[in-house]
């Protein structure tokens, strides 16, 4: 790798920055001086910029408590996306959310710079589970259930994967409830609920595969997954 590129992934500057650093001469690696930006390095050797050790990290994987109103994509010229939540630490690397969630809809959302990560999270083949806590106008009933465990056929004439519904409070006017899948269909678990003859008021992913969303972490912050958490969501 060059190191003008480590040095740009690693935070400390735009190339053209780090161009006029590296003709100053405070860039060593081993010990010897590095001028040339087009110098190969190894991010295993010794790189010190300015007398600091530099930490590179080749990959990165953050989880997001994603509020409504943000969009999940990269950029956007009107609404507010989720790279802007993370662009003050993570700004200047390629991170990118791993599929989306809706505007309106919260909760667990990951982002990453490695794209094998997130092929294997969003490849149909995967069957990466997915939970949902939604709010629902209406009572949902027993044969609700029964229909999203057979798979439930939308307007479009697709007919879903198995879904496991679970109620967790219902009465007249409205059910509290958790789902699971294991697809992404556009709007899927509103489409679904559309289906019966419901309509989805609020959503939130609890759950992708076997990680669960940090309670901890309040609407809009967001932090690092740990090495456990990684290999538990590839492992679904």
């Amino acid at each position: 790798m060059r190191i003008d590129k480590l040095l740009a992934d690693a935070g400390y500057g735009t190339r053209s920055e780090l161009k006029k650093a590296l003709k100053k001469g405070v860039v060593y690696v081993d010990e010897q001086q590095v001028k040339d930006p087009k110098t190969r390095v190894n991010p295993n050797q010794r790189i010190t910029f300015k007398g600091i050790q530099v930490h590179y990290q080749e990959h990165v994987y953050l989880m997001l408590n994603k509020p409504k109103g943000v969009i999940s994509a990269t950029k956007d010229r009107v609404h507010q996306t989720v790279i802007d939540l993370i662009a003050k630490e993570w700004g200047h690397m390629d991170v990118f959310p791993i599929g989306r969630l809706d505007k309106d809809t919260e909760g667990l959302l990951l982002l990453t710079t490695d794209g094998g990560f997130s092929h294997d999270l969003m490849s149909p083949k995967k069957h990466v589970r997915k939970t949902y806590r939604a709010l629902v106008e209406g009572s949902v009933t027993e044969e609700d259930i029964a229909s999203f465990r057979q798979g439930v056929k939308l307007a479009d004439g697709y007919v879903t994967k198995t879904a496991q519904l679970k109620v967790e409070k219902v009465d007249e006017k409205q059910s509290i409830i958790t789902v699971e899948i294991t697809e992404g269909k556009y709007h899927q678990v509103k489409r679904m609920f559309e289906a019966v003859g419901k309509r989805v008021i609020e959503l939130e992913r609890l759950q992708i595969g076997g990680l669960k969303l940090d309670q901890t972490l309040k609407r809009g912050e967001f932090r690092e997954l740990s090495e456990e958490e990684i290999e538990c969501t590839k492992n679904g």
